[in-house]
């Protein structure tokens, strides 16, 4: 043995802090579930190591949701109490205990917990999404609702999402022309509701469609390709269950290569936002070349207090200018991949909903959002992909601010509580015949109400948008993005298979609940070829 390195003093010096590291860690753990010892029965939940509790089956259990749900399975239970570390973490995959989460103990649970990727993505806790309870939230949040997504703002915005809706119709109708004689073509469904969410989140926030170069086949150009996988690498960073949100001291230091992935995502948004922000604060606020308000960021940035200076910092609005990143895209790609891949499956289902657009819309024009009221069925089918396809297993997770109890079992101050969107969509005793696709479910429950069906879900028989003070503030341009894309790929095209495959395999990634494989299909245009407009840059 080569005694040099053993005596080598950097080797000794890294040996000695890893151990001190170590009982440091373990005495801090310690003192942390001293403090924390439960005054009540907590939820059922299995047994824990000492100190660590479940932290080491978390790390070999990956990916953590499938885990969780299988003990939760096995242990016949819909609320759980897992440890990790000082930190409690209490799932839910029952309906009633999440109304109770997010109704009747939503003021006691309005946190949200902490963590290395959430601390990124907020810009240290500026925005609205991840930032703690309080008078910052409260005003971030009125600003969200009443500003940003009044029916007034909407209303003004509805030509950006009319135009990205008229794009991807002609992007795709383009593809057919040129990929095939017979005006048929295999596309990436993926691909295109990609493509118009993010077109239609810049047009929304930034005024424009790109951050430099625009694609002139109505495609996204390589920035914006790199923008939105930020967005989605973001999105798992959050989700994930790292060992660092449970043990404070060890953030920052990538333990298990997470971090780097969340600081590499944070630092793409940033290059590709700020130039645009920066410029716009100038503008306005220099008064050399801006005199009314066009887009999201400048409502963000013109906003005053009652002394007339700026409501935000420039911190402030770098943090919603994220929030709006990763909150609009997700659901609206996901939704839309899996909704095709499943009627591409069901073709009798197919079949009714591109009846009911042709009855409600006809093949004269372009289906509009004033139509969505009236497209019952696309809802339905869109609603029952929600249910069976969440794009994450959880809602993000909601911090108690004090002790609390859900379903009688006492819920300690500063537990992280997780409402399982996967647990709350197949459970059996809320769904008969969980697992099957059948949106006729969706129309039954509607029946009876003038409404007609909607993408709400407040009952909490399912997890879309959420409810309570941490409810999505987007619910409408969620529906609006979500139904229209859906609206006109179902009207434009008539979607079959690909060659040779006989149905779509319907599997979920592992990080995500995305489909494991972008959906592949086979497009042909529906409507006169003079209906389909030019691409608007």
């Amino acid at each position: 043995m080569n005694m040099s390195i053993i005596t080598s003093p950097s080797i000794f010096t890294l040996i000695l802090f890893s151990i001190t590291l170590l009982l440091a860690l373990a005495l801090a753990i310690a003192i942390c579930s001293l403090r924390s010892k439960p005054k009540g029965l907590l939820p059922p939940g299995p047994r824990g190591w000492p100190i660590i509790g479940n932290l080491f089956e978390m790390i070999m259990n990956r990916p953590t949701h499938l885990w969780i749900h299988r003990v939760m399975k096995d242990m016949q239970t819909d609320i759980a109490c897992f440890r990790f570390a000082g930190v409690h973490v209490i799932i839910v995959t029952s309906c009633e205990i999440a109304r109770e989460v997010l109704r009747e103990k939503d003021e006691a649970l309005a946190d949200r917990a902490e963590s290395y990727s959430s601390e990124l993505i907020s810009h240290g806790y500026n925005d609205m999404i991840f930032s703690p309870y309080g008078e910052s939230w409260k005003l971030a949040k009125k600003v969200m609702v009443t500003k940003l997504m009044s029916p007034t703002t909407l209303n003004k915005t509805l030509r950006d999402r009319t135009v990205e809706a008229d794009n991807i119709v002609t992007y795709i109708f383009n593809l057919c022309q040129v990929g095939s004689t017979k005006s048929s073509v295999q596309v990436n469904v993926r691909d295109l509701a990609l493509t118009y969410s993010h077109a239609v989140m810049m047009r929304m926030m930034f005024g424009q469609r790109h951050f430099d170069v625009p694609a002139e086949d109505g495609g996204l150009g390589p920035k914006e390709r790199e923008h939105m996988d930020a967005i989605y690498q973001a999105l798992d960073g959050f989700f994930n269950f790292c060992v660092a949100d449970y043990i404070y001291c060890l953030r920052g230091w990538n333990i298990d290569g997470e971090e780097a992935k969340v600081r590499e995502a944070i630092d793409i948004l940033n290059r590709c936002n700020d130039p645009i922000i920066n410029e716009r604060m100038h503008l306005w606020r220099n008064k050399d070349g801006k005199e009314r308000e066009e887009d999201w960021l400048d409502t963000l940035i013109t906003l005053k207090d009652d002394q007339g200076k700026p409501l935000f910092t420039a911190d402030e609005i770098r943090a919603q200018c994220k929030n709006i990143n990763v909150a609009t895209i997700d659901n609206t790609m996901n939704n839309v991949e899996w909704t095709i891949a499943e009627l591409l499956n069901h073709p009798e289902i197919l079949e009714k909903a591109t009846n009911e657009l042709d009855m409600v819309v006809g093949k004269g024009r372009f289906v509009q959002e004033s139509d969505i009221p009236q497209l019952n069925y696309i809802k339905a089918c869109s609603r029952e992909s929600f249910r069976l396809h969440p794009s994450n297993a959880f809602m993000p997770p909601h911090g108690a601010r004090e002790d609390t109890t859900l379903a009688g079992y006492f819920i300690p101050k500063g537990s992280q509580v997780l409402v399982s969107r996967q647990g709350l969509g197949r459970n059996p005793k809320i769904w008969t015949e969980p697992d099957v696709f059948k949106p006729e479910r969706h129309l039954n429950d509607y029946a009876r109400d003038s409404m007609g069906v909607t993408l709400m879900e407040p009952d909490m028989r399912f997890g879309i948008f959420g409810t309570g003070r941490r409810g999505c503030a987007g619910t409408k341009v969620g529906t609006y993005m979500t139904i229209m894309l859906l609206a006109r790929l179902l009207q434009g095209f008539e979607w079959t298979l690909p060659n040779g495959a006989s149905q779509v395999e319907l599997i979920a990634a592992e990080t995500n609940l995305f489909m494991a494989k972008p959906l592949l299909a086979s497009a042909k245009p529906r409507l006169a070829p003079g209906l389909y407009p030019k691409i608007q840059i």
